[in-house]
């Protein structure tokens, strides 16, 4: 694309996006739905648009002067090889896990939430299911019931599990900051990235929850970190082994913690086969896709022989049809009166009328926990048939119905509240879903500092902290992908090609979590954990090599 032709365009592209996503999203906040006949509504998103770009036009020029070619000034790097490397990464683990266990004692045992009691009841019960990752529940609920077996308490098991990922997190962390300072990163730099990863809120809350996204997080960090190295230097890269190593590990794990990275891991790794066709990249292909290859095959013979060796149950079918499911809720609900008795009739065979009236707009779990999964496998092109019926009749409602599981991950306005009414082991949710919070059986919280357990159970539960202003700004997934998506689109704009190639895997993961059950924090905390590596690469000096070739 003609250089100046992309520089008018991308800021046009970016200002209606936004103009979209804001206009969208309050609607669905507000209204629950979007009037999609409505003038009103485009003009406005028509207007907004050509404010929002050409502001971005402005800002994306002058960013480009105040950056490039000579990007911002910082240090060489030098002072961090007066210690060894691997010091560095656990003195940084070391102050980031002191941070973690001032929590871990507020709110011990830790927070063991979102499925953790059904992760735990598979390892005790010896009946296991793919309907969560096989690998993360033994290595949490194994950890828990040994520990439990050893003690007698369960508490303790969960107690033990947490402080081993908040090992393991921290020492993620630090390395990731370790590597930051040896690309350049200033003493200020370091201290700021210790307080972020050793204090932010949604950072610490997931380190200290059971539940497997924590982890995932952290081998997407690496694996960004290492991207990153081998995006600016190809053949320093397949030098380095352990780069080598510690990509093709966070790799598998990755995708053996979250079948998401599976999919977007494959997308990718197309994606690198065709830019690998040119010519630059020629002496690189074949290590890179053979490492990338191998890491999707080590998924699927350990996945698999997981599942084979639990017998686990792979029958269920709801998970991937999220949408689909929500989306026929949706139009039961909403517009029942117009389907006919036939199409009724059909659409009960895999979804019980009783689960159809507890149809939640922002979440699908109500209606999909009753998906007949044998009917639906009896006779999948019946079913298929019912969706593409209903979705000619209904398209609107469909795309409310998706929009309305989704808006929170792209409009900064969204209030996480998701799960309002829900009843659990300790609570009942309120004005805010922002994170789990509790202990669920057989744990029970015993806080050891109760300001502390006080402090992220206002930030968990109460929707006054994602009302205030700039507070709810960082912790809004919605303003993540705002930054996000301006920080890659000025990569774009700039021809900085190399340092947008390594977050396309992240973006991929970002579009999986659109096809999922509701917007929670959980599924895009690597937005957060990635965000100081997307701002370095913002501000570091593109090196001369990168930029001649």
């Amino acid at each position: 694309m003609n250089v100046d032709l992309k520089k008018k365009i991308i800021p046009v592209i970016s200002g209606f996006m936004y103009a979209v996503c804001l206009v969208f999203g309050h609607s669905l906040e507000k209204e629950g739905s979007i009037a999609y006949r409505d003038g009103r509504l485009w003009l406005t998103i028509l207007i907004l648009g050509i404010l929002l770009s050409a502001a971005l036009t402005v800002i994306m020029k002058q960013l480009q002067k105040r950056l490039l070619p000579k990007g911002l000034e910082h240090e060489t790097g030098q002072q961090i090889r007066q210690v060894p490397a691997g010091r560095m990464t656990f003195l940084y683990a070391g102050i980031i896990f002191l941070c973690y266990l001032i929590v871990f004692l507020g709110v011990y045992p830790g927070f063991f939430v979102y499925d953790a009691q059904d992760e735990l009841m598979q390892v005790i019960t010896r009946s296991f299911s793919t309907h969560h990752p096989l690998f993360h529940v033994l290595l949490m609920g194994g950890t828990v019931q040994l520990i439990h077996k050893l003690t007698g308490s369960y508490n303790a098991g969960i107690a033990c599990y947490t402080l081993l990922q908040m090992a393991a997190l921290s020492l993620i962390f630090g390395y990731g900051i370790r590597k930051l300072k040896e690309e350049g990163m200033g003493r200020r730099g370091g201290i700021l990235l210790l307080a972020y990863f050793g204090g932010f809120p949604t950072i610490v809350m997931f380190s200290l929850c059971s539940a497997k996204d924590g982890l995932f997080t952290g081998m997407v960090l690496l694996m960004v970190l290492m991207l990153c190295a081998f995006f600016r230097d190809p053949a320093e890269f397949f030098q380095k082994k352990g780069h080598c190593a510690c990509l093709f590990l966070s790799s598998c794990l990755m995708m053996l913690l979250r079948n998401n990275g599976f999919y977007a891991f494959f997308v990718f790794v197309v994606f690198l086969a065709l830019l690998f066709l040119k010519a630059e990249w020629k002496p690189y292909r074949k290590k890179m896709l053979l490492l990338c290859a191998g890491a999707m095959l080590a998924f699927l013979v350990v996945n698999k022989g997981f599942a084979l060796v639990l017998h686990a149950d792979d029958s269920e079918n709801q998970e991937i049809l999220t949408v689909p499911i929500q989306q026929l809720a949706r139009v039961y609900s909403m517009e029942g009166d117009t389907l006919t008795e036939q199409q009724k009739e059909t659409l009960f065979e895999i979804l019980p009328e009783e689960a159809l009236k507890r149809y939640n707009p922002k979440v699908s779990d109500p209606v999909k926990v009753d998906f007949d999964n044998e009917a639906y496998e009896a006779d999948k092109g019946k079913y298929r048939r019912l969706w593409s019926d209903l979705f000619r009749e209904h398209p609107f409602g469909y795309l409310n119905a998706w929009f309305m599981t989704s808006y929170g991950f792209w409009y900064p306005g969204a209030v996480i509240d998701v799960y309002t009414g829900n009843t659990v082991f300790t609570f009942t949710y309120e004005g805010s879903s922002y994170f789990g919070y509790e202990v669920e059986e057989p744990g029970e919280r015993k806080s050891l500092i109760p300001l502390v357990d006080r402090a992220y159970r206002f930030l968990s539960l109460d929707e006054r902290a994602q009302e205030i202003p700039l507070l709810s700004l960082v912790l809004s997934p919605g303003a993540m992908f705002f930054l996000w998506t301006f920080v890659l689109c000025f990569f774009w704009y700039t021809g900085q090609d190399r340092k947008l190639w390594p977050f396309l895997f992240p973006g991929l993961l970002f579009l999986t979590v659109l096809l999922g059950p509701t917007y929670l924090v959980r599924y895009v905390v690597f937005l957060w954990v990635l965000l100081p590596v997307l701002l370095w690469e913002l501000c570091r000096k593109s090196e001369r090599k990168a930029a001649e070739k």
